[in-house]
């Protein structure tokens, strides 16, 4: 062999290793869609902590290589491969919720404990995207980690799914996370078509004060309470909880902080990031990701108008001055606190003295709880 085809076939295996050699339209389409994330995160300022990884994620898993280098999300040995493994095997959704955990104020829950039936009443969009997917014939385990897409609530959408449909958790988790993105579009049309002029100016009377002993007391209860009725919730659960014991307690603000603040955005930086690379063109492309993506859809607005409808029916049974105003019954789901701005945000358009935020985030926090247990509670049956 001469110099001159020496160097002609090292071209050669060389472009045969390159993007360009390798690409195909999926990996077009996907890498668009990344982009797309990304732009929704920077100009429109939707949810960017996650869609900004997420978005990169994307892109980084189709980017086209040549099988066997040890790239790719899905080969052994390779560092995102590696990474995936916190999400593949549910380690990082625990961790998000410790940090929710430390981060959240159950002070109005606690006050207005009759709040936690909404959060209760929008986990309807749960089951209600579960007997769906079942008329779609997806299996009884795949309806089930689609239906959670309803609760707005990420890392539980992608604990559940790692367990009963680990090779849906792709399309799963971004369907999650963008229907989270995209609270402030989605919920406002459906609170507006339930509700009257004269429900959305309702007044709720100030949350009391609610004592340290009482925010101390919460967690221990809650936690006892919620998983000796779903013992299978516990690592999102008592997460959960012990988050808020550390927030709460008063004397480990140490760890309450690191759990806030270093812990949770290493944790998100992570998730987003495999999570995005996971949609793969080869393993993404496909048409059940198109249904779960518009059955998650349903099942966000569905949970939206049982929250909603929820408020309006146990206003019926409430005397004037006691009324809940129904905007805030889209807080039911767990996008905190995205839902209960919406709430705050929808308020004022009718009453620009009227504040519902702090009543909000108690269905808001309720609905972080209603997820973890719905999911216990699928986990249960279907495990």
């Amino acid at each position: 062999m001469n110099f001159l085809d020496f160097i002609k076939n090292g071209l050669l295996q060389f472009f045969s290793y390159t993007g360009f050699a390798n690409c195909e339209v999926g990996n077009i389409i996907m890498i668009i869609v990344g982009i797309i994330f990304i732009a929704l995160a920077i100009i429109k300022e939707y949810e960017p902590m996650l869609l900004i990884p997420i978005g990169l994620g994307i892109i980084v898993g189709n980017i086209p290589f040549t099988d066997g280098l040890q790239i790719g999300v899905y080969e052994d040995g390779s560092v995102l491969n590696y990474l995936y493994f916190g999400v593949l095997k549910g380690v990082y959704p625990p961790l998000i919720f410790l940090g929710i955990g430390a981060m959240t104020d159950f002070s109005t829950l606690i006050s207005n404990p009759k709040l936690i039936l909404i959060g209760a009443a929008a986990q309807l969009g749960i089951f209600g995207a579960y007997m769906l997917a079942l008329l779609l014939d997806f299996n009884p385990m795949e309806a089930a980690s689609i239906g959670i897409i309803g609760g707005a609530d990420g890392p539980t959408a992608i604990f559940l799914s790692s367990k009963l449909a680990p090779s849906m958790m792709g399309a799963i988790a971004i369907s999650a996370y963008s229907y989270m993105a995209l609270v402030p579009v989605i919920q406002p049309p459906v609170m507006r078509l339930l509700t009257t002029k004269k429900e959305r100016v309702i007044r709720m009377r100030p949350p009391r004060v609610v004592s340290h002993r009482e925010k101390v007391i919460f967690p221990l209860l809650c936690i006892l309470l919620t998983t000796f009725l779903v013992p299978s919730g516990l690592p999102l659960l008592g997460m959960l909880f012990f988050g808020n014991l550390l927030k709460e307690s008063g004397v480990t603000k140490r760890l309450a902080n690191t759990a806030a603040n270093p812990l949770i955005d290493i944790v998100t930086i992570l998730i987003g990031l495999t999570v995005g690379a996971s949609t793969q063109a080869s393993t993404f492309l496909k048409v059940e990701s198109i249904l779960i993506f518009a059955l998650g859809a349903a099942s966000f607005i569905i949970a939206t108008a049982g929250g909603v409808c929820f408020v309006k029916i146990f206003n019926l049974f409430l005397k004037e001055g006691n009324k809940i105003n129904p905007l805030i019954g889209n807080a039911g789901v767990s996008a905190v606190p995205d839902s209960a701005r919406v709430s705050q945000v929808e308020g004022l358009k009718y009453d620009k003295t009227n504040f519902l935020l702090m009543h909000a985030m108690g269905p808001n926090v309720a609905g972080v709880i209603g997820s973890a247990v719905a999911a216990g509670i699928l986990l249960s049956f279907l495990y």
